[in-house]
Parts: structure tokens; sequence; C-alpha cells
């Protein structure tokens, strides 16, 4: 793919604006419609390149496109096309103005986000996960990088790649062994010993992120790749207060619910934690949780107490793991880099 190239009669490339390790992503125009639009290209196969693996990435490629053709929500990307140009997979997004969450703390120089963003953030990413959760998909890749904020105000999530259709669980499995899914940072540790995720996964990767945002670094900032998914396993993290002590206590607690080790100790779902981030921001008893442009304000009871307001040490789990990580760590984690967390 090349400036100014016409994919399919219709879309006239402009300016690369993203190259990752599967393609780029061009700033485009859709002749036809006359509006300005994101293509996402697939690199061509390299003699090198693995076929299965490529085979892999093709088919990312149409679940991406596939799943958020399905999810009708002002927080999810929508994607408007998709096809092959010259044995090239496309797809054609709607243009993000605005910045991922990585770029937002890079741009930040290393401080964490104002509070009343984090918590805005938190909202709408919740609200987002509520309805494509309803729709039986898990995002499994949940980070920075693939969360947008728009000049707006609206947040977006991005990149469904690898998220898994509720009803083609055996498919997915067949589609990803062997393969590492997800991003080391923002990783559960569910996904990390290869048992089967859930809607409560993405929540501790969003735990992940909002933990990041809030402080300015992951929970487990470490470099080396193991460190990293050992920490997500066996560490209890730090509380981000001791990181930050002007983060409101309620806040604090629904972050480290979330990191819970444990999937049924994290909030039972996105809409729970609508709920319990609204129990600490208005007294009055109700809180709308986003006031950004096309998003739905969502006016949730004031609650006290429960699952929120404490963190036991997990029986069996070791602050300070002393173990040998490479004997206990799945085979398909061995040689895995930890990835690019937002800072990096």
């Amino acid at each position: 793919m090349g400036e100014n190239r016409l994919v399919q009669g219709r879309y006239r490339l402009l300016e690369l604006i993203g190259r990752g390790g599967m393609g780029e992503v061009w700033r485009a125009r859709d002749e036809s419609l006359g509006r300005p639009v994101a293509v996402k290209c697939l690199k061509p196969l390299a003699p090198y390149d693995d076929p299965s693996a490529t085979r892999a990435l093709r088919e990312r490629f149409r679940r991406e496109a596939r799943v958020a053709a399905a999810l009708s929500h002002p927080g999810v990307t929508v994607v408007h096309d998709f096809g092959e140009f010259d044995g090239v997979p496309y797809l054609v997004m709607e243009l993000l103005q605005g910045r991922d969450l990585s770029r937002l703390l890079e741009d930040s120089h290393g401080h964490p986000l104002p509070v009343h963003d984090v918590l805005d953030i938190a909202g709408q990413v919740a609200a987002a996960l509520a309805h494509t959760h309803r729709q039986g998909v898990v995002h499994r890749d949940l980070k920075p990088a693939n969360l947008v904020r728009l000049s707006d105000g609206t947040v977006k999530i991005c990149d469904f790649g690898i998220a898994r259709l509720g009803e083609d669980i055996g498919f997915t499995a067949r589609l990803t062994a062997g393969v590492a899914l997800g991003t080391p940072h923002y990783m559960s540790p569910e996904q990390i010993g290869g048992d089967a995720v859930d809607r409560r996964s993405d929540l501790y990767s969003l735990g992940c992120v909002l933990y990041e945002i809030a402080t300015g670094s992951p929970p487990f900032d470490l470099g080396d790749t193991w460190a990293v998914l050992v920490g997500h396993r066996d560490t209890l993290p730090r509380p981000p207060r001791e990181r930050r002590p002007d983060l409101p206590a309620h806040l604090d607690r629904v972050i480290l619910d979330l990191l819970a080790k444990r999937p049924e100790e994290r909030p039972y779902d996105a809409e729970e934690l609508l709920r319990r981030l609204g129990s600490g921001r208005d007294t009055s008893g109700c809180v709308p949780l986003s006031t950004a442009p096309g998003a739905t304000a969502v006016s949730v009871p004031a609650r006290t107490g429960g699952a929120a307001a404490s963190h036991p040490t997990v029986p069996g789990l070791s602050p300070a793991f002393t173990g040998s990580p490479r004997t206990r760590l799945p085979s398909w984690t061995r040689g895995m880099t930890t990835g690019h967390k937002a800072l990096g």
C-alpha cells in the first residue's frame, strides 16, 4: 500500500498514521461518500514468514471486522467495510480524531492523568464493556493503546482482533492455540495460566489500565517478562494511593477490586463496576458517569460497604514470589516479551 493509492476503486490513501507488527493504518478518503476514514492494511506475506501465523493474522483481521460490525455503541469504534485488495486484507473504520491513552500518558511526561479524567475514562469504558459483554464479546486485549479519547471527550475501544465470541469458543481456541494472547502488562492471571476467560478478564485488564493512568505506571512495572507475568499471577499489587496519595479512597478500592487474582472476587460484570464507580462520586445518591457527546448518562444508586471495602490476602499467593517462574508458567509464555506499556 502506498500514498495516494486507490483501494478497491474507492478508498484513497492519504497519509500513513500508524504502523505495527501486523500492518499499517492510513488516513484515507472514501471517494464514494466523500468522508474521511481510516484504512487498516495487513502487511503482505514475506518469504520468511510462517504461513500458519499469517493465516492466524488474516483471521484476526476478519474477526475484528465481524465483531466490531456487530457492536453498536458510542464507545466502540465503527467498522465500515472489509475486503482484500491485491492479496492484502484491509479494514475501513471511522477516522478517530483524538489520542489513545498511551499517547496521553506520554504527552504528560510520566505524570498520571487528573482524577476527574481517570473517573470519566473508567465510566465510559465500563459502559462500553457492558454493551460488548451483553453481546457475548470478550475483548481480551484491553490496554492504553486500544483506548482512544476523542477531542470531544468520548472514549472508544479499538482492535477486536483477538476478541472471543461467545458462540465460537472452540473455534477461538483452535485459532489461537500456542499463540500468546494479550499484552503482558495488562493480562489477567487466568490468561497467563491458559485458563478459560470471560468478561471478568476484561475487567482485570481495565483495572491495569486505570492503575496506570491513575499512578503513571502499570501495577507490575517490571522489565523482565517473567517477572511481570508472575506478578499478575502471584503478587498483590501495591495500592494506588501509596503511589498517589491524592487519589480518592473509593477509586483506590475499585481498582484493587478489579485486580483481584480470582475472577469471582472482582466486580461481577461491567454494570456492577459502573455502580461501584458511582457510589463514591456523589453523596446525593445518583451520578452521571459520562457526559461525553453521544454517550448515555447513567445514574446509579449510591452504595457502601461490600466487597470493595476490603482486600484480604489471597490464600496461596505470595506478596514476594521467590520460586522459579519458568517451571510454573505455561510453555507458551517462553520467549514472550513484555510488550509496549503506555509509558514505554
